[in-house]
């Protein structure tokens, strides 16, 4: 009998908000970057350590962000798992460094 866990089971992530209109709008190699991201999220979860600048956001409810560049200008992309028992993300933010408010995040 096979049990299901993270690996089985995929997650559901989803762009929330203004998010989707913000990656259409991102360079192509940025967004195919974001999509890479997504599917990453969608088999392995949410923790994506192994991205540039990753890191959770400090007082904020299981929110997460990381770079998609090194260059200037720099983009980030936030997300939060709104479920880890139901395995749901929603990716926030996909945009310019300096245009992300983090406290917005919570």
């Amino acid at each position: 009998m096979s049990h299901s866990n993270e690996h089985e089971t995929p997650w559901k992530v989803d762009f929330g908000g203004r998010a989707e209109k913000q990656a259409s709008k991102l360079p192509d190699d940025l967004r195919d970057l974001l999509y890479y991201l997504k599917y990453l999220m969608e088999h392995k979860g949410p923790d994506r350590t192994e991205w540039r600048n990753y890191g959770k956001i400090v007082n904020a409810n299981d929110v997460h962000h990381c770079h998609l560049n090194n260059n200037r200008p720099r983009y980030v992309v936030v997300w939060k798992v709104l479920s880890r028992e139901k395995q749901i993300i929603e990716i926030r933010f996909a945009g310019p460094h300096g245009s992300v408010d983090y406290s917005r995040f919570k």
